[in-house]
């Protein structure tokens, strides 16, 4: 049986609530992207999760909880990870944190860390209130693919492989919420960038007095959390990335042409392959539409898309933004 797509009424949230206390998943809207979400210390609900979207089980799941005091039952608190919850929850920020015994083994595939986040669509905080359930909600998607940031995206996708799909707009933010690990007291390790840079969070810890700090390297990011795979949010059509699309780059051949997808609306260049990521070229907008913009490209069946990256000088939204097109452009190997 197809997927049923949910107005947001106050009835239906009481039937997502109960489904979900159910054990069964329900795709949820939030602020980043669609999430799959199940009950989050239900093994066999979040069972369902890796089953739904051909998940590998080594691919931790995102558990968001609706304040701190709730996310302090499941995680480590320190005095960093407080004061960076209390500023930047709700909102697209995923902490990482030592997990307590409560945490189900399979939500952070066996390790002893668990990512939480606060999101603010306020649908999904309805959700989490009427539930009382901490939920884990993954992109609502097959694996790898692209994410969704629509309750249209979610039923093409996973339509024939869940029951429940809760509408409630387009994603306002539209890239997947910034990571950072503070497991450690005293050390910051951003995992995945995202709408709130590691500037911003930095400057939020110093004003309270804390010393923080900044830890690289990549080793630790593949267990931590989700999303941190070289090839991820990958179309089906081959991408390449470049700075800017040239005159020659426009010219395609007539029997299989590219799909040219430009940061801002271009002046010069039309076609059914021309595509563009925002109208004015401001980042938000880009990143808000990234997804659906690769979602439509790919559909054309074209031989592959060329996209112009974000300019470095864009912050934190160029970082995200470019994150995701790298991780899009990898080699799909799960196909």
């Amino acid at each position: 049986m197809p997927a049923r797509v949910y107005a947001p009424t106050p009835r239906n949230l009481r039937l997502l609530s109960a489904a979900l206390k159910r054990g069964e998943l329900v795709a949820i809207p939030t602020e980043t992207v669609y999430g799959l979400a199940a009950h989050a210390l239900d093994v066999r609900a979040c069972r369902r999760i890796f089953t739904a979207k051909r998940r590998p089980a080594d691919d931790p799941l995102i558990v968001h909880v609706s304040d701190l005091r709730a996310a302090e039952q499941l995680a480590e608190f320190n005095n960093g990870a407080r004061v960076i919850a209390r500023h930047f929850w709700p909102g697209p920020l995923t902490i990482v944190l030592s997990k307590k015994k409560i945490v189900p083994r399979i939500v952070t595939s066996g390790q002893d860390t668990v990512a939480l986040r606060a999101p603010a669509h306020p649908l999904a905080r309805r959700l989490l209130k009427l539930s009382g359930l901490p939920l884990a909600a993954p992109s609502a998607n097959l694996f790898g693919y692209v994410s969704p940031t629509t309750a249209e995206h979610v039923r093409l996708g996973l339509g024939g492989r869940i029951k429940h799909i809760l509408d409630g707009g387009a994603c306002a933010v539209g890239v997947e919420s910034t990571i950072v690990d503070l497991s450690q007291p005293g050390q910051l390790r951003l995992l995945r960038p995202g709408a709130i840079s590691a500037q911003e969070l930095l400057a939020v810890l110093r004003r309270a007095g804390l010393t923080v700090r900044v830890v690289s390297g990549k080793t630790p990011a593949t267990v931590l959390a989700p999303g941190l795979l070289d090839q991820h949010y990958s179309p089906h059509t081959p991408l390449t990335i470049t700075p800017r699309l040239t005159a020659a780059q426009r010219k395609t051949a007539g029997t299989d042409p590219m799909a040219l997808i430009f940061q801002r609306k271009p002046r010069h260049a039309s076609g059914a392959n021309v595509f563009w990521l925002s109208a004015t070229g401001r980042l938000g907008d880009v990143a808000h539409n990234l997804y659906a913009v690769l979602r439509e490209a790919d559909a054309g069946k074209f031989s592959r898309m060329i996209v112009e990256a974000a300019p470095k000088s864009g912050g934190a939204w160029a970082t995200a933004i470019n994150d995701r097109l790298r991780r899009a452009a990898g080699k799909r190997s799960h196909q």
